[in-house]
């Protein structure tokens, strides 16, 4: 398998050093627009530590994610399988498009942007997370390729646990219920966002999507629903809100459920920090005219914070503690009512130690690494744009621990 990953940051680096110790491709081509950050990614490799092989099988290259014909010509040149997006979900388009161009796989990790209802945001969907890439699932199913969407923590491994649940655990499901939730601190920061703050604006701010049967996918005002729920291995009590997220658009497509929502424990501190950036127009993403020493320039309001925060990727060395991804699930066995929780935790220190990438972004980048493996060795087959839930869960949950990072269940 030759590979194309466009997106060198935190997550594209941990993705480069948890492949490397893995033998199920051949070539491995690491881009970016900016691209000493490529570069970076490949040279530090021998940060993947003991079982590494960086052994010629990586490159970096430089492109831009936004031109589709530059990615598709990369792909071409490079003859590569697959193209692997580890960029934001601003990019999932042109991306998505040039692979299927280019005849090649497709995985990501977040789905095409959402839009608000315009009458009715806090009631009615818009264009919701993903639809864009399903307008065209026509065109994958002819190509022969697989779209793998959705396929990081979570959305992904949060998806693969509620197919395992369906598939294992339950006669009749009547809520999967996607629980985040960490204890992680940044020393010396009173705010920093352990992953892309412009990812982060995007998934809270937006109106949360809840999927019922019988009504459909319907949405609710941001943060709202607040629940505390209890997390495993140390991490205790964290309060949870609803967040707009791609489990909800997926599960349902695959899974029989009565209700689907997803809920992020954010805390008090944060979710009143994203309310003052909306309220001052900070999370905008046009662009906004301001003054330079050069004259006026255009600039987006969200990526000036982005700019003005530190990149999580770097944060590791000072972060301190777990998170935890898992899937809450309630329903019946054999006519008895039935709740579990399953989950992956992944501490700090662990993560830092053995791969030089802090806990969120490396539980990110293992999953698209495993998923990679499984259609490599023609365990998960098949085609169109699907989401984690359309393939069987257990090779991957098999494979997942054999990288060294079980997973649990909880019998609540």
């Amino acid at each position: 398998m030759r590979v194309l990953l466009i997106g060198a940051g935190g997550v594209g680096t941990a993705f480069t050093r948890i492949a490397a110790r893995r033998d199920f491709f051949e070539r491995m081509i690491v881009a970016d627009y900016d691209e000493s950050r490529a570069v970076s990614a490949v040279e530090t490799l021998a940060m993947a530590g003991e079982g590494a092989r960086p052994d010629g099988r990586f490159a970096a290259a430089r492109v831009d994610a936004s031109d589709e014909a530059a990615v598709t010509a990369l792909l071409e040149r490079e003859r590569c399988d697959v193209l692997v997006n580890a960029t934001d979900p601003r990019f999932v388009m042109p991306l998505y498009r040039a692979a299927l161009a280019a005849g090649a796989h497709y995985l990501d990790m977040a789905m095409s942007l959402s839009r608000p209802h315009p009458e009715r945001p806090y009631e009615e969907c818009g264009v919701k997370l993903g639809d864009e890439q399903f307008a065209l699932a026509d065109e994958w199913e002819k190509s022969g390729r697989i779209a793998l969407v959705g396929m990081g923590v979570e959305p992904g491994l949060s998806d693969v646990f509620a197919r395992y649940a369906a598939d294992e655990l339950f006669d009749t499901i009547e809520e999967v219920g996607i629980r985040d939730g960490a204890n992680l601190t940044v020393e010396g920061y009173d705010f920093a966002p352990s992953f892309s703050i412009w990812t982060t604006i995007e998934e809270c701010l937006n109106p949360p999507v809840i999927y019922e049967k019988g009504r459909g996918w319907f949405t609710t005002p941001p943060f709202s629903e607040p629940e505390v729920f209890e997390f495993p291995e140390g991490i205790g009590p964290v309060e949870c809100v609803n967040v707009e997220h791609e489990e909800v658009l997926l599960i349902p497509r695959w899974v029989k459920a009565d209700r689907v929502t997803f809920k992020y424990g954010l805390g008090e501190d944060f979710i009143n920090t994203l309310k003052v950036l909306h309220q001052v127009g900070l999370d905008r993403t046009d662009p906004v005219t301001v003054r330079s020493s050069d004259g006026p320039v255009q600039v987006s309001p969200r990526d000036v914070v982005a700019a003005g925060l530190p990149d999580p990727a770097r944060l590791g060395d000072r972060m301190r503690g777990k998170t935890c991804a898992g899937t809450w699930v309630k329903g019946t066995k054999d006519g008895k009512p039935r709740e579990v929780y399953l989950y992956h935790v992944v501490d700090n220190e662990w993560s830092m130690k053995e791969y030089g990438s802090q806990a969120v972004v490396w539980q990110t980048a293992v999953n698209p690494v495993v998923a990679l493996e499984l259609v490599a060795d023609g365990s998960w087959t098949g085609k169109g744009v699907l989401g984690p839930e359309a393939f069987a869960p257990k090779p991957f949950l098999d494979l997942l621990t054999a990288y060294g990072s079980p997973w649990g269940l909880r019998e609540d």
